[in-house]
């Protein structure tokens, strides 16, 4: 589905030019003497003409020049003129977030693509079911938040629409992009699955049943803080967030053991899928020294593990039970390479 078609279902069937114009003049009539708040005011205030100006804090030209510009926002949403200019500090976010704040380079990227070039694409808005004068999102967060950044009005299109019709738009527009990673997906529809239908879940991320079915098993088995450690990992896909997942299952110590990794400060410093990465390599690492064979002393003491696969032979130490035996065979490993290469 392209993104016009997303805005076509959207949009609500046109009146006759007379029946328009007879709908727009009664309205104009009934409208109270209010004035929506646009870039840089907080709420609705009264008419400019019956307003205090000391009050205020404004002069009646500034007042008058609000009026005149809510009017034409007001008159171009009736005329079916979609794009709008909004201050984004007026805006919330979706009531079910569908991506991870990131700061990465990507994002940097598409700020100053925006500073440079300007908003290409609007965003979807509607009227916030809460707060008079403001909005909120259907899709368009990073472009909301590239606006709030630059101190910058954002284009918006304003419709009318039902919880069940935001979240659907929301992510078909995710779906036409196709910039969300599989995680973010995945807590998408786990937050989705709380308070819709699973056919309504479906239709927003447009996937089959054993899709969601798996999309939800990943979001049971992996704890939120480490998804909220690891990051959106764009580039890993569904197959790698399953397999963590199995691996998780074996236990709590491997739960604790991921959750170790990532937050540890030199993975966390590293971009989200080197940090995926990481905690898959350790946990791989784990099973492998667990089906290890043991180097035991007479006694039965452990000094070391062995673990052998078709490429390598890991030799594993403990330091905290073994610190200057780990010390003497690091030592030696220069010499006794040296005496393997002499008597061959």
């Amino acid at each position: 589905m392209s993104r016009k078609q997303i805005f076509a279902n959207l949009t609500p069937p046109a009146e006759s030019a007379e029946a328009a114009s007879a709908s727009s003049q009664d309205a104009l009539a009934r409208r109270p003497s209010r004035i929506r708040p646009l870039l840089g005011s907080p709420d609705l205030v009264d008419d400019a003409g019956r307003s205090p100006v000391g009050a205020l804090g404004r002069s009646l030209g500034e007042l008058s020049e609000r009026s005149r510009r809510a009017d034409e926002i007001e008159e171009k949403l009736r005329a079916g003129q979609a794009v709008v200019e909004l201050d984004p500090a007026s805006i919330d976010p979706s009531f079910i977030p569908d991506r991870m704040l990131s700061d990465d380079e990507p994002f940097r990227s598409f700020v100053e693509s925006i500073r440079e070039q300007g908003q290409q694409v609007p965003i979807l808005v509607r009227p916030h079911p809460q707060k008079t004068g403001a909005y909120q999102v259907a899709f368009g967060h990073r472009r909301l938040r590239a606006a709030l950044e630059l101190d910058i009005g954002v284009k918006a299109i304003v419709r009318n629409l039902t919880d069940q019709e935001l979240v659907v738009a929301q992510g078909q527009e995710n779906n036409e992009r196709q910039d969300l990673s599989y995680i973010e997906k995945v807590r998408f529809a786990q937050k989705l699955a709380e308070r819709f239908s699973r056919d309504v879940v479906m239709a927003a991320l447009a996937i089959y049943k054993s899709d969601l079915s798996n999309m939800l098993a990943v979001a049971v088995k992996i704890p939120t803080e480490l998804v909220d450690a690891i990051g959106p990992a764009h580039g890993i896909g569904r197959r790698n967030w399953m397999a963590l997942a199995e691996v998780l299952t074996a236990g709590k110590e491997r739960m604790e053991m991921a959750l170790s990794v990532a937050t540890k400060p030199e993975v966390a410093m590293l971009p989200s899928k080197e940090r995926f990465e990481a905690v898959a390599r350790a946990l791989t690492e784990k099973a492998s020294v667990r089906n290890a064979n043991a180097v035991l002393l007479p006694g039965g003491q452990e000094i070391a593990q062995i673990a052998q696969t078709k490429q390598k032979i890991t030799l594993t130490i403990d330091r905290r039970t073994s610190p200057d035996f780990a010390d003497f065979v690091m030592n030696e490993l220069p010499r006794l390479y040296a005496e393997h290469t002499k008597s061959r």
